[in-house]
């Protein structure tokens, strides 16, 4: 099918070992201006990333078209209407690329992986429908790709009409790339001109190897982003690639959120910076807004182009390069990237008429009444305040572990848990409690593991949380708003149910866990207990001590599931059932709220 500018497009068989990718043949319009004797033409590259499964601009969890406060739109409904303009408008040949994070993060993204998975049904996943009418021309692969395991990825990976790329995400049966590593796409600037090669490099995150160490462990290994890249690059070069980008799932930080183990998280920047041939890195990961930054080559001392389309379909990535011949050669004479916002187009109809089925159905789903809740319950606060809300999730996830654990060794230690306030919009209303509400509150794919901490280890672990808050001295004033470290987000902070302890913030961080109890008694540093935590954590997500241990439970089920199924089971939600103020902010003693 063509689109809408009339560019071909043709599917691109796998990559073989040695990583021959078959060249494709994008034809546009190209007008070229004259100037000095030279020709200049104008290619266009078109990034987005993070979409996370967001195709209507809807929030599933409001059951209401989506709004935030800057009225931000969301979706690839949004994102194809304005590349369908920018295509209508565009002076050359248009390339469209994504970055990753596809195909989870929304109920309708895990309604197709989890209630109707389309490895059982054989139905195409509602991102590959919307992601073929939109016509791009590469997806790179996420971390959040790998959630759902490798048969649905797989099987979502053959439904798209265009590649999935990840050149460091190796085989370990063949110690060759798992995926298609890149591309080059052959392009027509004009019915005289020469044609364009553009090589297209796919750059996935190591992190999956611990955030789904269950899904890939034994199957795939994630190699070093720039290791790679430095590897692929003069590949490319040498079969023939006149312009080189990369897409890229990782930020620009130079930073990791987990330890010295994985290869850098987030080395976009120091892959333009230390890998010759780079023209553009489009990247994602980072969920921020980056629409246009240059780095130095250190070998070259050429200007790389990097740009980050934030999130959800929210922005749109528009690269520009002009390109003139010279002495036989290909020769980019100027680039710049701006960030286009969706809210200022309608949505594409074409691309709502192909996932309507499924958005309605998974509106449906979310709908369904689940329990009564005898008072309203909110997330709001439970940054700072311990709430009722907070320890539903603790409790379902301690009765839980308690009965699997009934029976064997670790039945007569104490049971403590683990939870993050992942969402500060999170309610229970009084009265019906449907799904999209429990969802709202764990908005995580996260299953529910356990293992053994000593005191002194849960100590540790309190105090690596506690560095969320500010230092705050005592007498100052203390703002909710603004009493977290804005560089730790939300979920990096967790805490504890099972236990009684006080977070003093008016001292340094590692010295705030002032008060540690159990039954009224301090917590002995040797003591044992059994803590439920989710996977993403005992994984090693956010670095907490002390946590990656061999798990005493693991029956891979969901968190959010357990909630629902504990709420359906119950019929009713009252606070009284499940909450215990356990925890408390302090200033030298004296509570802070």
């Amino acid at each position: 099918m063509s689109n809408p500018t009339g560019v071909s497009r043709r599917s691109v068989l796998a990559a073989s070992a040695a990583g021959v990718a078959a060249p494709l043949m994008v034809s546009g319009a190209a007008q070229a201006h004259q100037g000095g004797g030279t020709t200049t033409y104008r290619l266009t590259v078109l990034g987005t990333s993070d979409t996370h499964g967001n195709v209507y601009n809807w929030d599933y969890y409001r059951d209401a078209e989506y709004d935030d406060s800057a009225h931000n739109d969301v979706g690839v409904a949004k994102l194809a209407a304005l590349v369908n303009k920018l295509r209508a408008e565009a002076a050359g040949p248009v390339l469209v690329l994504d970055a990753g994070d596809t195909i989870q993060g929304t109920p309708m993204a895990t309604y197709y992986a989890k209630q109707e998975p389309i490895t059982a049904t054989g139905e195409k996943h509602p991102m590959a429908r919307a992601m073929n009418v939109l016509h791009y021309d590469a997806v790179t692969l996420g971390n959040h790709e790998f959630n759902y395991g490798l048969p649905l990825l797989n099987l979502w990976i053959r439904q798209l009409g265009f590649p999935a790329l990840a050149a460091n995400a190796i085989s370990v049966k063949t110690g060759r790339p798992a995926f298609t590593p890149y591309v080059i796409k052959k392009v027509s600037l004009g019915r005289h001109a020469p044609t364009l090669r553009v090589g297209i490099l796919g750059l996935t995150n190591p992190g999956s190897a611990i955030w789904d160490r269950a899904n890939v462990e034994g199957k795939i290994e994630f190699t070093d982003m720039i290791a790679t890249a430095a590897k692929w690059v003069p590949i490319m070069r040498a079969r023939g690639a006149d312009v080189v980008l990369i897409s890229a799932h990782g930020g620009d930080s130079g930073t990791s959120s987990y330890g010295p183990e994985l290869p850098n998280e987030n080395p976009t920047a120091l892959i333009a910076e230390q890998v010759p041939g780079i023209d553009a890195i489009l990247f994602g990961h980072a969920h921020r807004e980056v629409p246009q930054r240059f780095v130095t080559n250190l070998t070259t001392g050429e200007q790389v182009l990097l740009s980050e389309p934030s999130k959800w379909g929210q922005r749109l990535t528009k690269m520009d390069f002009d390109i003139t011949r010279v002495k036989g050669k290909w020769k980019i004479t100027s680039k710049a990237a701006a960030s286009l916002n969706t809210n200022t187009v309608e949505a594409d109809p074409k691309v709502l008429a192909v996932v309507k089925k499924q958005h309605d159905k998974t509106v449906a789903y979310v709908n369904q009444v689940v329990a009564a809740s005898t008072v309203e319950l909110s997330a709001a606060a439970s940054r700072y305040v311990d709430t009722p809300i907070l320890d539903y999730i603790n409790r379902v996830q301690t009765d839980t572990v308690t009965a699997a654990l009934a029976g064997t060794e670790y039945a007569s230690l104490p049971v403590l848990s683990i939870a993050a306030p992942f969402s500060r919009t999170a309610v229970f209303p009084q009265g019906e409690v449907k799904i999209k509400d429990v969802a709202g509150l764990y908005i995580y794919d996260n299953t529910l593991e356990a293992v053994v901490l000593t005191g002194a280890e849960v100590k540790a672990y309190l105090e690596y949380s506690a560095k969320y808050f500010l230092t705050h001295a005592v007498g100052a004033p203390v703002d909710p708003e603004t009493i977290s470290d804005a560089a730790v987000p939300d979920y990096n902070y967790d805490v504890f149910s099972g236990v009684d302890y006080d977070i003093d913030i008016s001292k340094p961080v590692g010295s705030r866990i002032t008060r540690l109890q159990i039954g009224g008694a301090d917590v002995p540093t040797d003591a044992r207990f059994v803590v439920a935590v989710n996977n993403y954590r005992r994984s090693g997500g956010g670095s907490f001590p002390g946590i990656v241990k061999t798990q005493v439970y693991n029956a891979q089920q969901e968190i959010r599931q357990l909630l629902i199924d504990w709420a359906q089971a119950k019929g009713r939600i009252d606070p009284a059932d499940f909450f215990v103020a356990n925890w408390r902010l302090v200033r030298e003693g004296v509570p802070v709220f």
